[in-house]
């Protein structure tokens, strides 16, 4: 029987990192319930993946693990300063049978796809709970080599059908790197949401409120060692924060301050402590 006492659900693939010094945890999953968990809220996550997963950095957190022959594998390839990203291995795909009974009214529930592993109509299986969502995994596709490319989301016959699905969502968190920096395609997204919160990088966020125009948030500069989970990182973070207080703003300053610190750490080192999480929430009173 999976953990009943789970206030932070997140649903997607972990990935397995394929990197210089060995495979490493990753994916939206893993870096955005080890940050819920640090803002004080019980996180679970509903996944699949191989034995070969690194998951030990999750150890403590209740995992709904469904059973597959390879977890979701990613490998990233540098010629002259450029990234390419190849997908190796995809995990089994997920949907609302995969989620523990007890789990299906957590009062947060993050829908994280990171390889088109769930539907959108997921939105549509949960009620009461605040619905977070980062469809970065929906942005992806990929050719017979495992080469990753961005792609247009969703197709334009498609959103007279899938738009009404956002409006489920509390708030929706995407890059513009996502969106290949199309800022009318984010204009679309933002009539759809309730919420949305654009990141930039190191220039912070733009969040759009429905009924209210767009307003930007800056970040403080960092030194920046690893970038790698810090849009998943704020995604938690705003989604907590705008779950207790209904102020998007305030959310994005909190997000913006953690997301920030976490560049100055490794991979999943760079998940919050409860001091800096205590120090983002002062900078939002």
């Amino acid at each position: 029987m999976a953990d009943a006492n789970v206030h932070y659900l997140a649903i997607g693939h972990i990935a397995r990192d394929l990197t210089p010094s060995g495979p490493k945890l990753g994916g939206t999953v893993s870096f955005s319930a080890l940050t819920a968990h640090a803002m004080g809220y019980p996180a679970g996550i509903v996944t699949a993946c191989g034995s070969e997963a690194p998951l030990s950095a999750l150890a403590g957190l209740p995992l709904h693990q469904k059973p597959s022959e390879t977890s979701t594998t990613f490998e990233n390839t540098y010629s002259q300063g450029a990234r390419t990203q190849y997908l190796r291995a995809r995990a089994a795909l997920l949907s609302i049978d995969d989620v523990p009974t007890e789990w299906l009214r957590a009062p947060i529930v993050h829908i994280a796809p990171l390889d088109s592993e769930v539907e959108p109509d997921l939105l549509a299986d949960f009620e009461g709970s605040f619905i977070g969502l980062t469809p970065q995994g929906w942005f992806r596709e990929w050719d017979e080599t495992g080469r990753v490319r961005a792609r247009r989301w969703p197709a334009e016959a498609d959103w007279p059908r899938t738009a009404p699905l956002f409006e489920r969502a509390g708030a929706i968190v995407f890059s513009i790197e996502d969106v290949g920096g199309d800022w009318a395609l984010v204009e679309r997204w933002a009539r759809a949401a309730q919420v949305l919160a654009v990141t930039r990088g190191r220039e912070g966020c733009t969040i759009f409120k429905r009924g209210a125009g767009a307003r930007d948030f800056e970040t403080s500069p960092q030194i920046e060692v690893d970038p790698t989970g810090a849009g998943d990182i704020f995604a938690a973070a705003f989604f907590v924060h705008l779950y207790e207080t209904q102020d998007p703003y305030a959310a994005a300053v909190v997000a913006n301050h953690i997301a920030g610190v976490s560049v100055t750490r490794p991979g999943i080192e760079g998940v919050p402590t409860a001091e800096e999480v205590g120090l983002a929430r002062m900078k939002s009173s």
